[in-house]
């Protein structure tokens, strides 16, 4: 294939959004970044970026990897969101029996050679059955050995780990067990205090995971685990499609933070995105009610929306800069996982590339089979 030139209007690189500059490719791989000078580009697009970091995947093109925690099972949900421009992803199990769990970490770690695949999130069984959510009751369970054996096996294999738990559940000694391998502990499902959210980042806990939702809400004599990871430098991963927060919450959030870059998109994406309006969770039939998934009993389970579009609603709802809400989708979530971020340079395959229009829609790049 012969070489092309693609410029866009702003790049997402060294992590902002540049003017000015072109890539040259032969439709695989990234070949140069440079500046576009008086060239005449193939292509020209409004913004090019890399593809999406998503941390909270529970699944994608029908399937979900609670009902298929294998390595196939797992490509065809990162794959479902590479379609939708999300290039890497932690495949996230919700709360399960004991032996999904395992067979979930052996999937994952025999996945790792995959083009997306950066780890794993546990989100349960470790919760607190009054913010259990869409989560069944009957696995939940304090965190125990058992899962402790699972988060060695994931680190011995050098698997990047996320478990979301609820602190006030958990002894603190195993917290600090787990945050020593290398685990990153998020507080989530969760009924904890501020107190009790402060002494858990004390024990290792450095995220919360999608906040406000499945949390006690803040009031002014209980301010509750909100507040404290509002006024912490821990991550948080907020959840953007305008259903499970609020325009004012996702802004009040976005201003009030001490460090600014310490906020996150997540998708919490279940097998709807990129695949049929209904799944089976649990035995119940969830089903995409007005864009929101909603059980049997009324509760919100996981959600239908994909990361480009959330980024576009995380700007129009509460005006931030695009390039702070690219940030958020992007190298912040790496951040969080201790990873490094996807960069536009020579070597990196068009598949981790995508473009946006000016409304911040998925566009295909011309010439690169996207």
């Amino acid at each position: 294939m012969n070489e092309l030139l693609i410029a866009a209007d702003r790049i997402w690189t060294g992590g902002i959004l540049e003017t000015g500059l072109a890539i040259e490719t032969d439709g695989q791989r990234v070949t140069a970044l440079r500046p576009l000078g008086r060239d005449t580009p193939d292509v020209h697009l409004p913004l090019l970026m890399p593809g999406c970091t998503d941390l909270q995947v529970n699944g994608g093109g029908g399937v979900l990897l609670n009902a298929d925690p294998t390595v196939a099972g797992i490509e065809a949900i990162a794959a479902a969101h590479r379609r939708l421009g999300t290039a890497r992803i932690l495949p996230t199990l919700i709360t399960d029996a004991p032996e999904l769990m395992e067979a979930a970490a052996d999937a994952v770690i025999a996945a790792m050679e995959q083009p997306g695949i950066i780890g794993i999130h546990l989100e349960g069984p470790h919760i607190s059955p009054e913010k259990r959510g869409t989560h069944d009751a009957r696995f939940i369970r304090p965190l125990d050995q058992r899962t402790m054996a699972v988060l060695r096996r994931l680190r011995g294999a050098g698997v990047p780990v996320l478990l979301t738990l609820a602190p006030e559940r958990a002894d603190p000694a195993l917290l600090r067990e787990a945050a020593a391998m290398g685990v990153v502990l998020s507080a989530g499902h969760s009924m904890a205090t501020a107190a009790q959210a402060r002494e858990a980042m004390d024990n290792g806990v450095s995220m919360f995971t999608h906040l406000y939702n499945a949390m006690p809400q803040m009031n002014s004599r209980e301010p509750g685990m909100i507040a404290a990871a509002i006024l912490s430098d821990a991550w948080c991963g907020l959840i953007t499609d305008g259903i499970h927060v609020s325009p004012e919450m996702l802004e009040l959030t976005l201003r009030a933070r001490p460090r600014p870059d310490r906020c996150f998109i997540v998708s919490d994406a279940m097998p709807t995105v990129g695949g049929p309006d209904h799944f089976d969770l649990y035995g119940m039939d969830i089903h995409v009610r007005n864009g929101a998934l909603v059980n049997s009993e009324g509760s919100l389970a996981g959600a239908h929306v994909d990361m480009v579009t959330s980024v576009r609603r995380l700007v129009r709802m509460t005006g931030i800069a695009p390039e702070r809400a690219i940030a958020m989708a992007t190298d912040i979530p790496c951040a969080a996982m201790g990873l490094a971020p996807l960069k536009i340079a020579p070597g990196m395959a068009m598949s981790d590339l995508i473009g946006l229009d000016e409304r911040l829609d998925l566009v295909g790049i011309p010439g690169t089979g996207q």
